[in-house]
């Protein structure tokens, strides 16, 4: 494969995670592209980035010179037959056959030395892997929330995945300023495998009225979490974690530690998602 066999890398999904994956790559030199079915997605995409560049700048994290020039890197594409680079990340929905068809679509339009990774927050490299043509050149790239201030990244190997892509995958890690840990296919794989308890039993806390989310927040916090588990559930977004935790469930046959709470289903249902429908746990200025 080579020294470094990337210089461009496609992300497809303009969201939170894509938009910070895009930072990440632009900052680093690549040149990057940004996709998304939603075409107005993408342009709101560019909008965000351009925000989050001059907060950097006004936090004295990046130089008027470093946002432009990263910014100038990405670019928005609207039709998936346009999204063609050395590497593609995936950074949609978590959903399998979503993911699966997306990956088929880009098969059809890149040469078949593309590199495919996925974001996939609990689904098993290997399953995704089923359907492609290549899934030796197929990967877990496993970015946290937000992509570009967050260090860790999960370098996840499938059953088919080249040993060799994993080393590049790990090199290209480290050129975005990542740390990078390489973890074998699992549901969860390490973190959101681990994290699931974070959550899970703090709903439980909450569903026995034990006590209530704020006392619940306010107690992590004093033990020296950053966040709480709902202020966190509100910021990742209700849906997305509730999504991961199912993933997991199913994952492990149903065992009842990863159980979904109804709690985080019925605020789905109400569309009470978190910060970014401006109510959650808690209430949000928009």
């Amino acid at each position: 494969m080579g020294d470094n066999p990337i210089k461009s890398v496609g992300i497809a999904g303009a969201g939170t995670m894509g938009q910070g994956i895009a930072i990440s790559c632009a900052l680093a030199g690549y040149d990057t592209l940004l996709f998304d079915v939603n075409t107005g997605a993408c342009a709101k995409a560019i909008d965000s980035i351009q925000i989050s560049l001059d907060q950097s700048v006004a936090k004295g994290k990046l130089s008027p010179d470093e946002a432009t020039s990263a910014k100038s890197r990405i670019r928005a594409v609207n039709v998936i037959s346009d999204l063609k680079a050395n590497l593609i990340i995936e950074a949609v929905v978590e959903n399998l056959k979503i993911k699966q068809q997306l990956f088929a679509d880009l098969e059809e339009v890149n040469s078949p030395t593309t590199i495919f990774a996925t974001n996939t927050s609990s689904i098993p490299v290997s399953t995704i892997a089923l359907t492609l043509k290549h899934p030796s050149r197929f990967v877990g790239l496993h970015f946290f929330n937000p992509a570009h201030v967050m260090r860790l990244v999960e370098v996840i190997s499938g059953e088919q995945t080249d040993s060799e892509l994993v080393s590049v995958m790990k090199s290209f890690s480290i050129s975005l300023g990542k740390a990078a840990v390489e973890v074998k296919d699992s549901p969860g794989f390490i973190v959101n495998r681990v994290a699931r308890h974070f959550y899970v039993e703090s709903l439980k806390l909450l569903e026995d009225g034990i006590a209530d989310h704020e006392t619940i927040d306010q107690l992590m916090r004093s033990s020296g979490f950053k966040m709480g588990p709902f202020e966190l559930m509100d910021l990742i977004g209700i849906d997305v974690n509730y999504s991961v935790t199912e993933s997991v469930y199913e994952g492990f046959n149903k065992a009842l530690k990863f159980k979904p709470s109804k709690i985080q289903d019925q605020k789905i249902k109400a569309g009470e998602l978190g910060r970014k429908t401006g109510k959650g746990f808690y209430e949000y200025k928009k």
